[in-house]
């Protein structure tokens, strides 16, 4: 049976181009679980949580604190894109994050990410942007955007 971490890093293998280099680590996700402000959801073919030990098809991973969370990792396996798992785990997050008492939601991505039609579909807007802020992997920079969504 494969634990959460097994499933998180094989979608995340699956789902982040190298080319960016947004994918995280193992050891990355590990520390920051242990930290204890984080959590995670994983979501199966439906977009809810999957039976335990079967393939996630997509998990996001965030972190709370002062009445916020933001979405650190967020991906769907390719294979199953256009499905609505995006929206189905987004809105799970969304709900989690208002349990642990979040009024605002963020989440940072590269500019021409192409979630960025997922989350403004979600209430996201920009509110800020970070020039360059992001490496490719063949030298190149990006801008990172900044979005916020009120969640009351």
């Amino acid at each position: 049976m494969i634990d959460d971490l097994d499933r998180i890093m094989a979608v995340m293998q699956a789902a982040f181009d190298p080319l960016y280099g947004e994918a995280w680590t193992r050891r990355q996700v590990e520390d920051a679980l242990l930290v204890g402000n984080c959590h995670y959801l994983l979501a199966g073919i439906d977009g809810e949580e999957p039976e335990p030990g079967a393939p996630a098809a997509g998990f996001s991973l965030s972190r709370h604190g002062f009445g916020e969370e933001e979405l650190l990792l967020f991906a769907v396996q390719p294979e199953h894109r256009g499905k609505g798992i995006g929206s189905r785990l987004l809105r799970r997050f969304a709900e989690t994050a208002r349990r642990r008492g979040a009024t605002r939601l963020l989440l940072e991505m590269r500019r021409g990410n192409p979630a960025e039609r997922l989350y403004r579909a979600h209430g996201f807007e920009p509110i800020g942007e970070r020039p360059k802020y992001y490496r490719q992997s063949n030298g190149e920079r990006i801008d990172a955007i900044t979005f916020s969504c009120n969640c009351e």
